[in-house]
């Protein structure tokens, strides 16, 4: 295994277990102490870990975004769940935007079947997840290259957006809170989501049940009436309270059928 690939393996368990130590990194893949510290140090002068006595943590500074190669084996089964419920939220002859992010690409896989569908988006991977399927139409906005999200981000990308108006923006975050609202690592990948959003009838935000109370660097958007939040579990109901309020719907895995959920995750 090559090195970089080993530090990949590394942050994504980092992700899911927010910790890891040398003893166990270095018997999991044969290797000495020496090199998983070596790892552990590349790892944190890139800024993702901060290394402890014996192993490392996950650095959750709020301006940390992980590489999008990670997010994609994070959550993939609360994520498959988040893509089964959105796509059943889309609409034959529907015009949508779609952002960049893991669980916008795993959107676009459940989008493939459709007959007639209108795609805009700055996600280099869900552009090519649709390219050459019959009656999807995909527009890129084009814009500056992100190469940690392979997302197209810049005031060129928001011309474009700003351009079309669609009846569905399907939106990721990096939080959800109640005070800060919705949140994201970058400002001008919140700043593409909201633009999506106001080019659109209607908002869906497609969020894991992990982005629930955690708050990340930039602010963007607040819910509100009309607008859907589509996660895997239903939250604690002081959060069911305050979707309610607002007039918020809530979409969760119990508004899957048996079979659907079969279907779509594979079970």
């Amino acid at each position: 295994m090559l090195a970089i690939e080993r530090r990949n393996e590394i942050l994504a368990i980092l992700q899911k277990e927010q910790r890891v130590l040398v003893s166990e990194l270095s018997q999991k893949y044969d290797v000495t102490d020496e090199t998983i510290r070596r790892d552990l140090e590349k790892l944190e002068s890139e800024g993702y870990v901060k290394r402890t006595y014996g192993g490392a943590v996950l650095n959750k500074n709020t301006s940390m975004d992980m590489p999008l190669r990670i997010r994609e084996k994070t959550n993939r089964r609360e994520k498959q769940i988040i893509a089964r419920l959105v796509a059943k939220q889309v609409e034959e002859g529907d015009s949508i935007m779609l952002d960049s992010s893991s669980t916008s690409l795993m959107i676009a896989r459940e989008l493939k079947e459709m007959n007639k569908l209108t795609v805009v988006t700055n996600s280099v991977e869900v552009l090519i997840e649709l390219t050459g399927h019959e009656g999807i139409q995909v527009i890129s906005t084009g814009g500056t290259l992100r190469d940690s999200s392979l997302s197209l981000v810049g005031t060129a990308a928001q011309r474009i957006l700003h351009g079309y108006n669609v009846d569905k923006a399907i939106v990721s975050c990096k939080g959800i809170d109640m005070e800060k609202g919705i949140t994201d690592s970058s400002d001008v990948e919140g700043d593409m989501k909201n633009a999506m959003r106001s080019c659109a009838k209607r908002t869906i935000l497609a969020a894991d049940s992990s982005k629930f109370g955690h708050v990340s660097f930039v602010r963007f958007m607040e819910l509100g009436r009309g607008d859907t939040v589509v996660t895997d579990r239903l939250p604690h109901e002081e959060w069911r309270q305050f979707l309610e309020e607002r007039g918020v719907e809530l979409l969760t895995e119990d508004d899957l059928t048996e079979d659907e959920e079969r279907e779509g995750i594979g079970l």
